[in-house]
C-alpha cells in the first residue's frame, strides 16, 4: 500500500472529496484505511458495559485505499508516492518534490 497508518492524506474522490485527515487504521488485505474525520457513518448500539447508555455513535468507516493520496511534507499538496533506496533502505518518496515521507 503507498499510505500506512499515520500518513496525512487527503479524499481524492468520493462524498468526502476535499477532505484531510491523519490515517487512524489500515487493512491491507481489504485495501481499505480508516481516516480520522471522514466517511462518518451513524451506528446503533445496544448498551453494553463498556456504553451503559446505549444509543446511535458517529463513528469512521474504512474508505478504498485508491480514493486516498499522501500530502507533500514540503507543500501540504496531494502527491503520488515512490520508492528510492536510502542507506540501504527502501524508503516512500514524494513524487512532487522528492521528500523523504517515510520518518
Amino acid at each position: 500500500m503507498h499510505v500506512k497508518k499515520g500518513d496525512k492524506v487527503q479524499v481524492i474522490s468520493g462524498k468526502d472529496k476535499g477532505k484531510q485527515g491523519v490515517i487512524l487504521e489500515s487493512f491491507p488485505k481489504k485495501d481499505r484505511v480508516i481516516v480520522e474525520g471522514v466517511n462518518i457513518v451513524k451506528k446503533h448500539s445496544k448498551p453494553s458495559q463498556a456504553n451503559p447508555q446505549g444509543g446511535i455513535i458517529s463513528q469512521e468507516a474504512p474508505i478504498h485505499v485508491s480514493n486516498v493520496m499522501p500530502l507533500d511534507p514540503k507543500s501540504g499538496t496531494p502527491t503520488r508516492v515512490g520508492y528510492t533506496e536510502v542507506n540501504g533502505k527502501k524508503v516512500r518518496v514524494a513524487k512532487k518534490s522528492g521528500e523523504v515521507l517515510d520518518k
